[in-house]
């Protein structure tokens, strides 16, 4: 079987490119179609990889400001030529989906989230604010992208969410079902310790807007109890400019420090509203429990009084009232950890292996029936 992979771009490494292992893994001699391609932005074992770029990886200053290009990016998928593939996968958080595949083709999209600036423009705006001008620039542009983006999602024959949110996201916005198969986390990376946790909160990843961490930092400047941030970003100055006495930063740490951070907190803070969230997961699997804002993703990985709590306000007053009420030394890091395991990596591989295969069987039929 001819397997091909499908993905935005390569020139950052996030919660998308955590899946593209795992696919690649599972398809190792499956060629990788992607707009464009920074090696030096991206660990060194994706130069082992068949990386097939787009016409955009030509581009001056395309791997740094992919944002600049955004109406080249259907046409750079279009372009493609997937014949002869007996399968296609897309792990599509923006435009891979549109690639256009032959009637013979099986096109199945991992879908993160269906294009988040287009279908939420309105929060992605007022979160990164832009002016006037060029709010008035993107919005004709944004407005034919979304019908395309709309239209492309026809081209899909079916599509996997990767929570309950994003599948009602795709039922509303593609007009479309799809079944739910969570992503991989590396739970066995990170295991409860023997130590008691210490006395401080914990937050962190990639410090900017989306991850709401300046929640976090205006709560426990009210609250006045010690949080740790890791992690780094074009937030990071400014959440440390307003950041109490109590708020340590860390910038990047290291796996092994991560996993220490973790263990050893009394929870973890997880204030956005994501598609999934992989941290929240990690942090239960080494036995400790979450704090989070009740949308997204959180809604499916953290069950409220037992490996958590859920503020339902996304504000630092309902943040520091739900950090007030909980009772960390009431969870146990027992059922944290076995909450974890639902989201393990051999799960997501068993899973996606078994829908991949029973579509193919379907497909496969269909193809003979129309001989």
């Amino acid at each position: 079987m001819k397997v091909a992979l499908v993905h935005d771009w390569l020139n950052q490494i996030g919660g998308a490119e955590n899946v593209l292992e795992a696919l690649v893994a599972l398809w190792p001699e499956a060629p990788i179609y992607t707009s464009m391609y920074g090696p030096k932005l991206m660990p060194e074992s994706y130069r082992t990889w068949d990386i097939r770029t787009s016409f955009m990886q030509r581009l001056p200053g395309v791997t740094r400001h992919h944002q600049a290009y955004l109406p080249l990016y259907p046409l750079a998928f279009e372009q493609f030529d997937l014949g002869g593939y007996e399968l296609v996968v897309s792990n599509k958080s923006a435009f891979c989906h549109g690639v256009i595949t032959p009637p013979e083709t099986l096109h199945i999209c991992y879908c993160l989230t269906p294009t988040r600036f287009l279908w939420m423009y309105d929060a992605y705006r007022q979160r990164e604010g832009l002016g006037r001008l060029a709010d008035a620039a993107l919005r004709p542009v944004l407005a034919w992208l979304r019908t395309w983006d709309r239209l492309a999602a026809d081209r899909v024959d079916h599509f996997i969410a990767i929570s309950r949110s994003v599948q009602q996201r795709i039922r509303k916005y593609y007009r479309r079902d799809s079944v739910i198969i969570y992503p991989p986390v590396d739970v066995e990376r990170f295991t409860p310790s023997d130590r008691p946790p210490g006395d401080y909160y914990l937050a962190g990843g990639r410090l900017i807007p989306y991850k709401r961490v300046d929640l976090a930092v205006e709560a426990f400047n009210r609250l006045g109890l010690p949080l740790v941030v890791f992690g780094d970003g074009r937030d990071r100055a400014a959440l440390e400019a307003k950041a109490a006495s109590n708020i340590t930063f860390l910038g990047r740490v290291s796996w092994d420090e991560l996993v220490d951070l973790f263990q050893h907190c009394r929870a973890f803070i997880f204030p956005g509203l994501e598609d999934f969230g992989i941290a929240p997961v990690e942090a239960q699997a080494a036995g400790r429990p979450v704090i989070a804002f009740a949308g997204g993703g959180a809604l499916d990985t953290v069950i409220e009084g037992e490996t958590g709590a859920l503020f339902y306000e996304q504000t630092p007053e309902a943040l520091a009232a739900a950090v007030e009420a909980f009772d960390a030394t009431a969870v146990s890091p027992a059922a944290c950890r076995r909450n974890a395991e639902r989201f393990a990596v051999d799960r997501f591989r068993r899973e996606l292996s078994a829908f991949v295969e029973a579509r193919l069987e379907d497909h496969r039929r269909t193809q003979v029936g129309q001989l």
